[in-house]
């Protein structure tokens, strides 16, 4: 009979001792409360608690956890409604107030959170929805920060996930972008025709200039050939002239001397001026400056008659006056 209450003393007592022993995790606190009421804060490792008098009433993590917002409906200021979801990024910085200043904290997180959501979109167009939604982000952590510290809660990021208009809304919103699209369309294709005429019309300009230009280097390249021509030709008629003056002088030489040597050639010199005068006339009257020569048939003789005593002059060797 001894032996059987030591067994149960045995028993009772090291049920108690393991009933007093408590292992909290890394990363994990707990809280304990003696008679109902808070005691101690376990941190992570071996604790001990007193048998029936201490209760383990909260454990929970103190490392940042995801708190998933479900989708809601919302009215922006332009009377739009939307549907939006976010998620939550928090974690709890002091164990004591989580469990004793608020009754199930994640929930009171989560309604905490719509209505933020609500309040920021309320205060913003459609528009402004899509465009400033790192603005709508970050006023949410600041709004959920301060409202949560009370609750020993530390949120870390906000993030808006969806922001859904209504079917309605949608439809406008894609008719819009089309008519927007096929307007930038219009625009470009507007902006392209001009700018091909305007090439267009730069090329046809340059053409014509280069038509231009071209055109009168010709004009001055046919003018300055024209006027190398004609310097030549004047050259060429001096040269001749020249060339015939140089050749009548000659002739004139020989005949003097086939005269004083032979007086019987004096009728074939006055024979040959004669035709040489005539030949003269022949000539000018075929020249381009002259086209009509007026010879008086009377003045021929007086003409040969002078000839006649030109000759006689240089056979006789005196100098006419």
């Amino acid at each position: 009979m001894e032996q059987f209450f030591l067994l149960v003393f045995l028993a009772l007592g090291g049920s108690a001792v393991a009933g007093s022993v408590r292992v909290v995790n890394q990363g994990n606190e707990a809280l304990v409360e003696r008679l109902g009421s808070y005691n101690k804060k376990m941190q992570p490792g071996l604790n001990f608690v007193l048998p029936f008098l201490d209760k383990v009433v909260y454990r929970e993590t103190i490392r940042e956890k995801v708190l998933d917002i479900p989708p809601q409906k919302c009215i922006t200021r332009d009377n739009v409604g939307i549907e939006v979801d976010a998620v939550v990024y928090w974690r709890i910085v002091d164990m004591e107030k989580a469990w004793y200043k608020v009754e199930n904290l994640q929930s009171a997180m989560v309604n905490l959170v719509l209505t933020q959501i609500r309040s920021e979109m309320g205060q913003l167009e459609l528009d402004q929805t899509f465009t400033a939604r790192s603005q709508i982000n970050e006023l949410l952590l600041q709004d959920l920060d301060v409202s949560t510290d009370p609750w020993g809660v530390k949120v870390t990021r906000v993030e808006l996930r969806d922001i859904i208009p209504s079917q309605a809304v949608r439809e406008a919103m894609e008719l819009q972008m089309s008519a927007e699209r096929r307007k930038r369309a219009s625009i470009l294709t507007s902006e392209g025709d001009r700018e091909s005429a305007v090439n267009s019309a730069r090329g046809k300009a340059d053409a014509q200039l280069l038509d231009a230009e071209a055109r009168q280097k010709s004009v001055i390249l046919q003018a300055e050939a024209e006027q190398k021509a004609i310097i030549l030709k004047a050259q060429a008629e001096r040269q001749q002239q020249v060339l015939r003056a140089q050749a009548i002088a000659e002739s004139a030489e020989i005949i003097s001397q086939k005269i004083k040597t032979n007086p019987e050639a004096k009728k074939a010199v006055e024979v040959l001026f004669a035709l040489g005068y005539l030949d003269m006339g022949t000539t000018i009257g075929k020249s381009d400056s002259s086209k009509v020569i007026f010879i008086d048939p009377r003045t021929i003789p007086a003409a040969l008659e002078g000839i006649r005593s030109v000759v006689s002059d240089v056979s006789t060797g005196s100098n006419p006056q």
